[in-house]
């Protein structure tokens, strides 16, 4: 249950609330308040939803991702856009932080990456090394930082331990910490996929009881179920599964991926819906910078349209 004041939640059929929980209500100290509020409500659309690019994939899938419009291969280019834009900010490794926030520093929030991969090994036993810290982070002006978790990796107990080091250094710093929640491992990849329901539902209550502030997760596939939990099996509709998710994830705020690239009705669609099960916002890269400037420019801007209409409390 998400909130319990006013009129912040009411359950549905799939036991979920429908509105946002407000940032009043999250229980972070003042430090990590103030940075999530000039985050929420000092940039975007200013109004307490979040539009986010991430600019993480060169080293997480290489060079390759920007094969399909090469200027994107430049970070001043995505940084041009996503202030033009009007995203909520911009989510990078630490390398190319420190060599390209400072030309931008205050016109757009910066969220430091703590750790990454490439995706040259296997991914049978994924983990996301550390390669920064909080304190980086804190020194080229961020307003937060990420860190990826890979929930169900048979490595997860070296991840749960870079995790509270993260944690207790982001909380000494007043730092929001964003998970990058993501289901990895051949034992989850057997219970209906990655993008499962269940994956997914899981990932966002691991993510909130490890202490995460802001979660980001995967859109839900509910007619995955294959091995999956015998809860999980039965007709949930896409509304419902969103709306379990956000459940799950308590009083982190929920971020919801873009994924690969794909066609607007697809990725407005997905928007809408994670909104009305009261997401925060969206976290959508690749489905922003592998377009052309004028097709970002247009497809950002019926994002915003969207995300107007969902307004949330400071």
């Amino acid at each position: 249950m998400r909130g319990s004041a006013g009129n912040h939640w009411q359950w549905t059929g799939a036991g979920a609330m429908t509105d946002r929980v407000p940032l009043h209500e999250i229980g972070v100290e003042s430090g990590k308040r103030a940075r999530l509020h000039r985050i929420l409500f000092g940039a975007g659309l200013r109004n307490g939803t979040a539009m986010f690019l991430p600019y993480d994939q060169g080293l997480e899938h290489g060079p390759r991702d920007f094969f399909a419009n090469s200027v994107a291969g430049d970070p001043r280019y995505v940084f041009e856009l996503a202030i033009e834009c009007e995203f909520n900010g911009i989510a990078m490794q630490i390398g190319l932080a420190e060599k390209y926030y400072a030309q931008f520093a205050g016109a757009i929030p910066l969220i430091v990456k703590l750790n990454g991969k490439t995706d040259i090994p296997a991914d049978g036993d994924p983990l996301s090394p550390l390669n920064a810290t909080v304190q980086d982070a804190v020194r080229l002006g961020a307003e937060a930082v990420g860190y990826t978790l890979y929930v169900g990796s048979p490595r997860q107990a070296d991840d749960f331990a870079q995790l509270r080091q993260v944690r207790q250094d982001a909380a000494r710093f007043g730092m929001p910490l964003i998970i990058w929640a993501y289901p990895r491992g051949s034992a989850m990849a057997a219970k209906g996929g990655l993008d499962s329901l269940y994956a997914v539902d899981y990932a966002a209550r691991a993510a909130q009881e490890l202490g995460a502030d802001v979660v980001k997760v995967n859109f839900p596939q509910p007619g995955r179920t294959e091995n999956v939990k015998s809860e999980y099996v039965r007709q949930w509709s896409t509304q419902e599964a969103m709306r379990q998710v956000v459940t799950s994830a308590g009083r982190s705020l929920v971020l919801i991926s873009g994924g690969s690239m794909t066609g607007d009705d697809v990725m407005l669609d997905k928007a809408r819906l994670s909104m009305d099960a009261g997401a925060t916002g969206v976290i959508f890269g690749r489905n922003v910078w592998q377009r052309d400037r004028a097709e970002s420019l247009r497809f950002t801007a019926q994002l915003r349209e969207l995300l107007k209409r969902y307004p949330s409390e400071p």
